[in-house]
């Protein structure tokens, strides 16, 4: 997060994410070298995702008439981004799969089937379904531990914080923690009134 130290919010949330060791004492690469470093489809996802934030912010101005407009544009919107996400799910990916057990705006909990190295940065490429989100960056793992045999789970539980990821990205796991939230919120009151 260009050497920032903010912290953020995280919410337990499964996900799929990849891992590919960062060469050590390589630099960690700026904004415009880390969007170089998008395969295709991410690039082409975060272009239409700019696109409709700077479309939608431009329609909130309009009257009640006007919402309409708007919702059926968050709706084309959201259709497009289904699609894209479909798309991105069937691509091979390169790294190390590992399942996501909590994310937020500063950084990741996965289950991976080895431990990651403390200290050591890694290409992350995240794919949060229910969020419609995929992005790319540079993590840098700080705890890895076994995962108790007794859960019934195997493998390692490791954190990772971001250490080079697109403001824009950040943005939308942020908004994307406190929605996953709120919805676990609702389906907790539903079921206590149940």
């Amino acid at each position: 997060m260009n050497g920032e130290s903010n912290s953020y919010f995280s919410v337990k949330h499964s996900f799929s994410a990849y891992l590919v060791p960062w060469q050590e004492g390589q630099a960690l690469p700026s904004d415009n070298e880390l969007k170089a470093l998008l395969p295709t489809g991410l690039k082409l996802i975060s272009e239409v995702k700019a696109m409709e934030a700077s479309c939608l912010l431009q329609l909130r101005n309009l009257d009640d008439e006007g919402r309409t407009v708007v919702d059926y544009l968050k709706l084309q919107s959201k259709k497009i981004d289904l699609v894209l996400q479909y798309v991105l799910e069937q691509q091979s990916h390169e790294g190390e799969k590992c399942e996501g057990e909590s994310f937020g705006g500063s950084g990741v909990r996965l289950i991976c089937p080895s431990p990651l190295q403390v200290g050591r940065h890694y290409r992350l490429t995240l794919h949060i379904k229910e969020a419609l989100i995929s992005l790319l960056c540079i993590a840098q793992c700080v705890a890895a531990s076994p995962i108790d045999a007794q859960t019934g789970a195997s493998g390692y539980l490791c954190a990772l914080e971001f250490s080079q990821i697109l403001d824009e990205d950040v943005e939308q796991l942020v908004k994307a923690s406190l929605n996953i939230q709120q919805k676990q919120l609702q389906e907790r009151k539903k079921a206590k009134n149940a």
